[in-house]
């Protein structure tokens, strides 16, 4: 492939992604209060552009005019809610299709903490 065109290729993605980026977050920041759906950190125009719109569901494409789809939260809550989705700790399953943990990190520990000499309690 052509380097140029590839160039073209990524300027072109890159440029929509703003575009869209641009529509959605100046549709959110009308529709909502300039606070941070989950630490409550008020925002004001000077450090606004630390506030993020999340989707909820995770489909940066499914933008509803409603904003259904969208919450605001500031970046270290955003940076968050992406790791807990990665860690697989905060799924947002909705379909109850999401797998039960397995591992018990506190099988046997009755046991370990059994005195070796149960005689010696007697006493």
């Amino acid at each position: 492939m052509d380097k140029n065109k590839l160039d073209q290729v990524v300027a072109n993605a890159q440029k929509n992604k703003l575009k869209r980026e641009a529509g959605y977050r100046e549709k959110a920041l009308k529709l909502y209060s300039w606070i941070c759906g989950r630490c409550s950190r008020e925002f004001t125009r000077a450090n606004l552009q630390e506030l993020t719109v999340h989707h909820r569901n995770h489909d940066h494409d499914y933008n509803p005019e409603d904003g259904s789809n969208w919450e605001l939260l500031c970046v270290y809550c955003h940076d968050n809610e992406h790791q807990r989705l990665l860690d697989g700790e905060g799924t947002n399953n909705t379909d109850g299709a999401g797998q039960a943990a397995t591992h018990n990190p506190f099988a046997g520990l009755s046991d370990m903490l059994e005195p070796k000499n149960k005689d010696r309690r007697k006493k």
